[in-house]
């Protein structure tokens, strides 16, 4: 059985346009990568987690921000190494500058015997559809494409 993960597309409206908040993830391996880097904040579904109260405690862990619903269900993403994301959406704001994230500890460099501990989110940010369209894991663009697909019939 594949990967599964779950993760919350958080989005908001301006006088301009439909903006996205994605995350950038933290670490040595992704510090100088930016295009196709960034995702949406999601994490592992425990064995016997709700995967919609996943989302929810990840985007809390990851940003340090309580999101609130109604959240809109997506249709799951299968990733280049095979782990299926399964994502709501949901309307809100908070200041991208302001995200407090977990940790991760990891060897670094690799065999050097030193041990770090690293944000597992580094920095966040709200895009445009466009610009967050190059921004984000290829596999979690059609989360993207479906949310604008779906708030336009709304």
């Amino acid at each position: 059985m594949p990967a599964r993960s779950a993760g919350l597309l958080m989005y908001r409206r301006t006088d301009s346009a439909l903006e996205v908040f994605l995350v950038h993830p933290g670490g040595p391996f992704w510090a100088h990568k930016d295009y196709g880097a960034w995702t949406i904040p999601k994490g592992e579904i425990g064995p016997h987690e709700d995967p919609l109260s996943a989302a929810k405690r990840e985007f809390l862990e990851e940003t340090g921000v309580a999101p609130e619903g109604p959240f809109l269900e997506l249709t799951p993403i299968r990733q280049r190494g095979g782990k299926v994301v399964q994502a709501w959406a949901f309307e809100g704001t908070c200041d991208p500058d302001g995200i407090t994230s977990n940790t991760f500890e990891l060897e670094w460099p690799p065999r050097s015997g030193r041990r770090r501990q690293y944000p597992e989110i580094d920095r966040a940010a709200f895009y445009s559809v466009k610009q967050a369209l190059r921004k984000i894991n290829s596999a979690q663009a059609a989360l993207i494409d479906e949310l604008v697909s779906r708030l336009a019939t709304t």
